[in-house]
């Protein structure tokens, strides 16, 4: 069963988030109290030249199973770290496609809208980290991105670890996840 394992928020601009007890999705907003909610563009760099388009980053999504690839290479990454609102086990984020639906707990929702662009922020955090949730696919010449997905709140509601996770698939044909 798809469950969240931990909940994160910051208010300020850091490369971490730190674990709360719970959050509180905001529809068409984000996570309240969280420094990358609001209607239009809040990541830091983006704002500087692309402040009026839609927020499509509302909420991180991130699944913990990534931690332990990357602890099997000797990175130790725990929640929130790497910037993510939301921690999740049990489910293939990054195989989703666009426009799914989560369900969180008992009244969240979010729609997924893409893929995370990982930051070089993350080899200042650790060395070498970037190379792995970021690289390219030799045989394809693609981009393969592994730090998550990006979403935005449909239905607002409360979001705490344990909660589980339900996936609705959008109608129509399905849209492989690119990155926002």
């Amino acid at each position: 069963m798809a469950q969240v394992t931990a909940v994160s928020r910051n208010r300020t601009y850091s490369f971490g988030k730190p674990n709360r007890t719970s959050i509180t999705l905001i529809a068409g907003l984000g996570v309240e109290d969280d420094v990358h909610a609001g209607e239009t563009i809040k990541h830091q760099f983006r704002m500087t030249y692309e402040p009026d388009l839609p927020n499509l980053r509302q909420v991180h999504l991130m699944h913990e199973e990534l931690f332990d690839d990357l602890a099997a290479k000797g990175f130790t990454v725990t929640a929130g770290q790497l910037g993510e609102n939301i921690s999740t086990r049990g489910i293939d984020l990054l195989g989703l496609p666009t426009g799914a639906l989560l369900h969180l707990g008992e009244e969240a929702v979010v729609e997924v809208t893409g893929l995370r662009n990982p930051c070089s922020k993350i080899d200042v955090f650790q060395r070498g980290l970037l190379k792995e949730v970021f690289e390219l696919d030799a045989t394809t010449g693609d981009f393969a991105f592994k730090s998550g997905i990006m979403s935005v709140v449909r239905t607002g509601g409360t979001v705490r670890p344990g909660d589980t996770v339900g996936v609705e698939p959008p109608t129509g044909p399905h849209r492989p996840l690119e990155r926002v």
